[in-house]
């Protein structure tokens, strides 16, 4: 029998030998997952001895992830702003560009309207509306996504983070008018799909081959979500109340004119960790 620190070892030079770029974080999440742990108990636990059934889990866990299938899809979960995200193939995985969205709008928030009520659209897994509610506890939310798996996923979350009391989730599409009588948000936030639809074929096969294209494909420029949320869903902010978007790379300074144009004030970007605009912002 092999410990668990052999295990991961093993795990992390095939990674690593094989091109995984994060070799070290993956061969953790997949030994971890495989016997039933958290990454916090897998640490706590590397000197003790695993079973076979679980070595041989792993191999099945790191032979999937060789294939190309994402790790947050074979373990299930995935860490979003310091909280565990549950993922499958009906939502995209949580990227760490997103929590750029969280810092700002709290960063909007704080200090000046702490009870905030906040409308997420296209929601997917709900990560963004549990960052949102977990940094700022007296806010009350809304989210919503075209998807009734996306939903549910994103019920699971909430519920597993003890967040449920506090968020509504609604079925409904972003791209016409909002259902009547949701009442008024002083922060609608989105990052909807804004990948062009003639780059789909070009992304990597982890993303294409496994991530659901329905929530990538942003039209023919990408940027069909955002027209259509400003248009319709703007309506929903009172005077002081703000849109917060993600961004792809090169579409900042086109959603912020979109702002502009339709009577935002205080229209502004905010970089993620590679120096890219990633979040846009306005302000009614």
């Amino acid at each position: 029998m092999k410990t668990y620190n052999d295990i991961y070892m093993n795990t992390r030079t095939v990674l690593r030998q094989r091109g995984i770029e994060a070799f070290n974080q993956e061969a953790r999440y997949i030994v971890a997952a495989a016997a039933g742990k958290t990454v916090e108990e897998l640490l706590r636990d590397m000197k003790l001895y695993a079973s076979n059934q679980i070595e041989e889990r792993v191999l099945d866990y790191t032979a999937r992830r060789l294939r190309g299938e994402p790790v947050a899809y074979i373990t299930g979960t995935w860490e979003f702003y310091g909280l565990p995200i549950i993922t499958n193939s009906n939502v995209l995985i949580p990227r760490v560009d997103t929590e750029v969205l969280v810092e700002q709008s709290v960063e909007l928030l704080m200090g000046k309207k702490m009870n905030a009520r906040i409308l997420d659209l296209c929601c997917g897994s709900g990560c963004i509306t549990c960052a949102l509610a977990h940094e700022l506890p007296a806010t009350r939310l809304m989210a919503i996504d075209i998807s009734a798996n996306a939903l549910e996923v994103c019920r699971q979350n909430l519920t597993a983070n003890r967040l449920s009391s506090r968020v509504l989730c609604m079925q409904t599409d972003v791209l016409s008018a909002p259902p009547l009588g949701i009442g008024e948000f002083d922060m609608i936030v989105a990052n909807p799909p804004y990948i062009a639809s003639g780059e789909l074929n070009s992304l990597d096969p982890s993303v294409k081959d496994y991530e659901p294209i329905w929530a990538l494909d942003g039209g023919e420029d990408g940027l069909k979500f955002y027209r259509a949320i400003i248009k319709y869903w703007k309506a929903l902010l009172p005077v002081g109340g703000y849109m917060v978007f993600e961004v792809g790379e090169g579409q900042a300074e086109p959603v912020r004119e979109m702002l502009s144009s339709a009577g935002f004030d205080e229209t502004g970007t905010k970089k993620d960790t590679l120096g890219i605009d990633r979040v846009v912002y306005g302000k009614m």
